[in-house]
């Protein structure tokens, strides 16, 4: 089982605390009197509030709106990949993977890194250089501009499926951290530490696989690592929507309208 201290629970910046917050009400806008209240359980003090809403508003990541600041579509679109990953959608499995050859050329090698971390957040795995499968259970089409640089097929590997996903997924590894997650955010109580916590989730399911039920191991923690960020991310938004304000007419106005 994972150590506690093993876990990949990082510190959240101030602009971590207001995106989260940000992100939860509906829209994603807040006016700064009711901001400030938001994140204040979270450790987040005035001054340091203020410093970090000016630097995010000169990034383009929030603009300012009559009466507060609302969150930019960059960070909106990023935002919709991000749930996307978190909640997969899946089909049944009959036994076929994809499988992704690249085959463009002369590349720079921060191109090929770029294009490594592309492909693995498709949630692709590399059989060996160039070559990335995965079972054919995912609701979802590739890029369109990945074809500028490599061939999708389909195929059904000779090797076992089981012990093919095993070779290409430290599944075991990935199950042990989640089953440490899911212990660790039962006791945290403190709303940074929570808020801390739940960032580690989403970092982690997003390394998650997402295979067919057959191809895992027994009691596989995905779905519940999945079923207790759902919970929080409701939390979250039932303290958001409780701050006086949140919701408003002038909240419902778009950036720049």
């Amino acid at each position: 089982m994972t150590a506690p201290d093993a876990l990949d629970l990082r510190p959240l910046s101030a602009r971590s605390v207001v995106l989260s917050l940000l992100l939860g009400a509906d829209p994603p806008e807040m006016a700064a009197k009711d901001l400030a209240r938001a994140v204040a359980p979270f450790d987040v003090g005035g001054s340091t509030l203020r410093a970090a809403l000016s630097r995010m508003t000169a990034a383009g990541d929030l603009c300012r709106t009559s009466s507060g600041y609302r969150i930019g579509e960059r960070l909106l679109e990023r935002r919709r990949r991000q749930d996307d990953a978190v909640r997969p959608r899946t089909r049944a499995w009959g036994g076929d993977w994809e499988m992704v050859v690249v085959t463009a050329t002369g590349r720079e090698p921060a191109e090929r890194a770029e294009l490594r971390t592309r492909l693995s957040g498709l949630r692709l795995a590399e059989l060996r250089e160039g070559v990335w499968l995965r079972p054919a259970n995912l609701a979802r089409e590739l890029p369109d501009d990945l074809g500028q640089v490599a061939q999708r097929y389909t195929s059904r590997p000779a090797r076992p499926p089981r012990e093919l996903a095993a070779s290409l997924w430290p599944l075991w590894t990935w199950g042990d951290t989640a089953e440490a997650l899911l212990a660790h955010v039962a006791r945290v109580e403190r709303p940074a530490d929570r808020l801390t916590a739940y960032a580690a989730v989403v970092r982690h399911l997003l390394a998650d696989p997402v295979l067919p039920d057959e191809l895992l191991p027994a009691d596989w923690p995905g779905t519940a690592l999945r079923g207790a960020y759902a919970s929080y991310r409701r939390e979250l938004e039932v303290q958001v929507h409780r701050t006086p304000g949140t919701g408003s007419p002038c909240a419902r106005r778009r950036c720049g309208s």
